[in-house]
């Protein structure tokens, strides 16, 4: 059997996104069937400027096909097809230009993929929302396979993709989230699925006291590993540590491992290392008391998985339902909705040394049974070889002809996504147990309320859209999640009754009810 991996960018050197994962997926599944990259000349993901040579290379042992992208993008444009298609009525047209200003554009890689389909048995398809995933999955949807690393963002309200959703032969999901998010846009019921995520190449030893000398780190710390950047959350995160820090005289320090986008700020108690090798970040999440993910949206957090593999718990902004999902599933982690829970929960981890070993174990065992290579492996080998033996009868939907394509009927993708359904979503109880490769798992149950929604369908012509008032995309803000972890260590943590005679201090902005601490308050005045 010969299998394509399709994604955007490829390379040794990408070390996050969907890029990471397809190099991982296609490095591991070449030991049971042939793989071939297929990719383009790319390295930035903002320009997709062709950096690399065309032509066929090899990476960690898999041959790579890469083929030029054919405009580089221009963050303008992009922007400007942006603001019409999230946030006003408009066509699929305007839809397609979208996706070619988003880019990476490469015709060579669709033709390519066109013309050779009978070469492979299969084309995996990585990141939904870019150029070569909705061109090469209609191009070879008989042997198409979708890894759509979706997020809850305007991307996934437009027309174009519900579709290809439904068109594909599966669909491999990162998250019982995600699953649920796409199910709503597009009905895809019928379509073969498992939720699988991704492994990672855990070191069988880490060296924590070698990390530590290496970078001269003496104190407890608490860390964040990713792009430093305002859409991960790492403004609010800045925000929320720094008034932690002026509450607490002995409270943790906050190591930062990424390329910066946004400033970081000068505090005694922050420390950015930068892009460090992956056995200097292994080494500092072992040394870490906790990890710390602000992010709003993810389709999964690779990063969270490697933490609770070696043993450490994860506090998660619950605004992010994947992220709040990976914390009740793993029993694992807490999570916060502003800055008082953030405030008690970091407290909390740090001075409960039997509560974070408690949720370390449980992460560690949830990585165990669910994200470890030979599980990871054995769902994509089962989906294989069952699409391998099942005929290929679905057929995928046409375009739009000339006329309709112009016509601006669409409803704003934004509207659209807003009325997805929101919250956790608890793992059925048959899913996935120790492993076991469970394709078309039943359908999951939200927790915190998210199912009451009604479904959302996919984009509406607006003659079509009922009565009332226009809603402002800018008003759909992830809503706060109301459920908390019911099981012993978390609800151990919820159980913690503070001293009375203290409060935490709330930043500027946050109107939240104040909450009693204890702790050796910082003296006024004090450093």
């Amino acid at each position: 059997m010969k299998v394509a991996i399709v994604v955007q960018r490829y390379g040794a050197d990408i070390s996050g996104g969907a890029e990471l994962h397809a190099r991982y997926v296609a490095e591991h599944l070449a030991r049971h069937v042939a793989v071939e990259v297929l990719t383009t000349c790319a390295s930035d993901y903002i320009t997709w400027r062709n950096e690399r040579p065309e032509g066929v290379a090899s990476v960690n042992g898999v041959p790579v096909r890469r083929f030029p992208v054919a405009r580089e993008r221009v963050p303008k444009e992009f922007g400007d097809w942006s603001a019409r298609v999230f946030d006003e009525a408009h066509s699929v047209g305007d839809e397609l230009a979208w996706l070619e200003a988003e880019g990476p554009t490469s015709p060579a890689l669709v033709q390519y993929i066109q013309s050779h389909a009978g070469d492979y048995d299969f084309f995996v398809f990585f990141s939904f929302r870019y150029y070569h995933a909705f061109h090469g999955a209609r191009a070879a949807a008989g042997k198409a396979i979708l890894v759509p690393t979706a997020e809850r963002d305007g991307a996934l309200g437009l027309s174009l993709f519900p579709p290809v959703f439904r068109g594909v032969r599966a669909i491999m999901y990162n998250s019982w989230e995600e699953r649920a998010l796409i199910s709503a846009v597009s009905g895809n019921a019928d379509v073969p699925g498992v939720v699988v995520g991704v492994g990672s190449d855990i070191p069988e030893q880490t060296n924590p006291a070698r990390f530590r000398q290496k970078f001269g780190l003496r104190d407890r710390f608490a860390i964040y590993v990713g792009r430093i950047d305002e859409n991960k959350g790492c403004k609010e995160l800045f925000e929320f540590f720094e008034h932690y820090s002026s509450a607490l005289v002995d409270g943790l320090h906050l190591v930062l491992i990424g390329t910066p986008v946004i400033e970081i700020p000068k505090h005694p108690r922050i420390h950015h290392l930068g892009f460090v090798t992956d056995e200097d970040k292994f080494d500092a999440i072992a040394a870490s008391e906790l990890l710390i993910m602000p992010s709003y949206f993810e389709s999964l957090s690779m990063v969270a998985l490697e933490a609770w593999a070696l043993g450490k718990p994860v506090l998660a902004n619950a605004a992010c339902d994947v992220l709040h999902g990976q914390c009740l599933r793993s029993n694992a982690g807490l999570f916060y909705s502003g800055f008082q829970e953030f405030f008690e929960t970091l407290r909390t981890l740090d001075g409960n040394s039997s509560l974070a070993a408690a949720l370390g174990q449980n992460g560690h065992a949830y990585f165990q049974r669910h994200y470890t290579w030979p599980v990871i492996e054995r769902k994509y080998t089962d989906m294989l070889d069952r699409l391998k033996r099942e005929p290929a009868t679905r057929v995928m939907e046409s375009l739009p002809g000339w006329w309709a394509r112009r016509r601006r009927v669409l409803e704003p993708a934004s509207a659209v996504v807003a009325r997805l359904p929101r919250g956790a979503v608890k793992e059925p109880a048959s899913a996935g147990a120790e492993g076991r490769s469970r394709m078309d798992e039943p359908k999951p149950a939200r927790v915190g309320g998210g199912d009451r929604r009604p479904p959302a369908g996919e984009a509406r012509p607006l003659s079509e859209r009922r009565g009332g008032p226009r809603r402002d995309a800018r008003e759909d803000r992830p809503a706060k999640p109301g459920a908390r972890p019911a099981d012993a260590p978390v609800a151990a943590a919820r159980d913690r009754q503070p001293s009375p005679d203290r409060q935490s201090p709330a930043p500027k902005g946050d109107r939240g009810r104040r909450r009693p601490f204890r702790g050796r308050r910082r003296a006024p005045g004090g450093r």
